[in-house]
């Protein structure tokens, strides 16, 4: 490749704190499992999690009880159901304590971790049963209707079942039981053959006597597989990303290089409302701050945002995790625009684009620092972070220790710096492979290279700014338009709560941009919009049709699902009112 140089030579290093060299050091421990042990006893008395539940009824549990319970479900999935190395558990559950005990559990088991959305249809469930061919699902009973209509189709023999009051004092969990059960009738009658997963941990405790969990995972090595983790299929049919215990430990090491001393052990408190299922929570919230002995405070779910305000009220939340979507929500609620929490030191973007006005709204009423990463279900997820004490607005940062990046053009040719490119990555924290699909594999590979389908560029001094994907680009009469850029300008309107910018076919131009606008009040129209646009944005950019909306459809993370908005949209769609409409 041509102009590999400004890349070769890493102009990004001289952003990187003092001690940090441009690769990962050493690991110390060979496995997850190995870490987790290391972390329970350096922190076992302390705080590992709290499930926070919107009317402010919480459970906890302790780093020694998450290690002494997880031995528990590790000797029963060997010893019980007599599952070998290898073989793949899933998980289907929110933010709960019973998710950390569960997956550290399989992980101990030297079973390989397979991640599932809660949110997921019957249709969706099987598809990924199937396709990852796992033997045993641990699954919260609110979806035990959609499972029983599907398990037949699948490779499951056990299903284990927690609840979301699961370890909460004896007095409050019988309370949300009984009103998730006889109130709110959302945890529905079933037949199916289940376990529960406390009795599921008894059966294994008492095979403690003869056998030592340590032996299970002793022998795990860096290249053995930890995790399925499956994209989220915004683009298209989601695949499952095989990331082993190195890619995990890996990027660990690399999020611990770039934002570690910054974290002080056993003294902070990180709020996760992002599910833990998705890879960016999975890796930073659970094992970046478990490996710091963190107290992880758990939103089983985010929606509405008012469902974080007892967590973020009643503890002393030091860090906190979310994507565009999430802060931009949390700031238009009174409660926190007038009380943002005084504890609060950091702020971690991910998952998707941080629009410029969510960010200075954010450091003016939450009085703490943003700052932007980027990564992908594929990397583990962290590619790239931006620095602490040098962060640059709108932008992703530099590389993580460790990872080669490069630009290239559609002839696969490196592009300077100050040039949009598709951005290609190398590293420790790089899958191995797509499960079960090789052409996947190969088409997303290139001489060794992993091609994000991200289109991003480079400053002269390392510094990277994601321009969108490359799927997302729209080509307007031969010229690019990034949909990230025109959903920025619109952002800056006050009126506006959110947006999404899609491509659609136009017989004059080959794509026009279309904009979908959810507005927080009524009173902006189509013609304003346009106007605010056409005074920062070239004309080429400028939307030709704007279609007010009361939501966007999203994944359960936040992201908007552009492909949904085009699948909706079609040439000449009038969806627009027609005393909107500008010619």
């Amino acid at each position: 490749m041509a102009m590999a140089s400004a890349y070769d030579d890493a102009p990004w290093k001289q952003h990187f704190p003092d001690g940090i060299t441009e690769t990962v050091e050493h690991q110390p421990h060979a496995s997850i499992p190995a870490l987790a042990a290391e972390t329970a006893r350096l922190h076992g008395d302390r705080l590992a999690f709290t499930t926070c539940m919107p009317n402010g009824m919480s459970g906890s549990l302790r780093f020694r009880e998450v290690e002494a319970l997880s031995d528990g479900f590790a000797a029963y999935l060997r010893e019980e159901l007599g599952l070998a190395q290898g073989a793949r558990v899933a998980v289907q559950m929110p933010n709960c304590l019973s998710y950390p005990v569960a997956v550290l559990g399989i992980l101990k088991a030297g079973c390989v971790l397979v991640n599932v959305n809660p949110l997921y249809t019957p249709r969706e469930m099987s598809a990924q049963f199937r396709d990852s061919e796992a033997e045993a699902l641990v699954i919260i009973d609110l979806f035990l209707d959609k499972l029983e209509s599907i398990i037949s189709e699948t490779s499951i023999k056990h299903v284990v079942v927690a609840g979301v009051a699961q370890w909460f004092p004896p007095v409050v969990g019988g309370i949300l039981r009984l009103i998730l059960k006889y109130w709110q009738c959302v945890i529905p009658d079933h037949n199916l053959d289940v376990v529960r997963l406390d009795t599921a941990i008894e059966r294994g405790r008492a095979q403690l006597d003869h056998v030592q969990v340590t032996d299970y995972w002793h022998e795990l090595a860096h290249g053995d597989t930890a995790l399925l983790q499956y994209t989220g299929g915004t683009t298209g049919v989601s695949k499952g990303a095989v990331l082993t215990h190195g890619n995990l430990l890996a990027n660990l090491a690399q999020v611990d290089a770039t934002a570690g001393e910054f974290i002080e052990p056993g003294s902070e408190c990180v709020l996760t409302a992002l599910p833990l299922y998705h890879i960016f929570a999975f890796t930073v919230n659970f094992l970046a701050f478990y490996m710091k002995g963190a107290h992880n405070v758990l939103v089983p779910s985010p929606r509405p945002i008012r469902n974080c305000q007892r967590a973020l009220e009643n503890y002393p939340i030091s860090w906190i995790s979310g994507v565009n979507t999430l802060y931009n929500a949390v700031l238009n609620e009174e409660w926190f625009a007038l009380y943002p929490p005084p504890s609060m030191k950091m702020a971690m973007a991910g998952g998707t684009a941080l629009h410029h006005a969510v960010a200075e709204r954010w450091t003016q009423i939450a009085g703490c620092p943003i700052v932007e990463g980027y990564g992908l279900t594929e990397t583990s997820p962290v590619l790239c972070f931006n620095p602490i004490r040098n962060p640059l607005p709108d932008s992703i940062g530099i590389p993580v220790p460790g990872t080669r990046v490069r630009l290239i053009d559609e002839q696969g040719e490196c592009v300077p710096p100050g040039e949009p490119g598709e951005l290609i990555v190398q590293g420790p924290q790089v899958m191995t492979r797509y499960w079960n699909r090789p052409e996947e594999t190969e088409r997303s590979f290139r001489d060794g290279w992993f091609c994000t389908g991200d289109i991003a560029v480079m400053d002269e001094n390392g510094y990277f700014r994601i321009v969108d994907r490359k799927k997302d680009l729209i080509l307007v009469s031969g010229f690019n338009v990034y949909p990230n850029e025109v959903e920025d300008c619109i952002a800056r309107l006050d009126a506006v709560q959110e947006s999404a910018v899609i491509g659609v076919p136009d017989r004059q131009t080959g794509e026009a941009v279309h904009a979908y606008v959810v507005l927080r009040a009524p009173g902006l129209g189509e013609k304003d919009i346009r106007e605010h646009c056409r005074s920062e944005l070239a004309a080429y950019k400028v939307p030709s049709r704007v279609v007010f909306a009361e939501d966007l459809p999203k994944t359960p993370v936040g992201k908007v699902l552009r492909k949904d908005l085009r699948d909706r949209a079609q040439p000449g769609d009038e969806t627009t009112p027609s005393d909107e409409r500008v010619a």
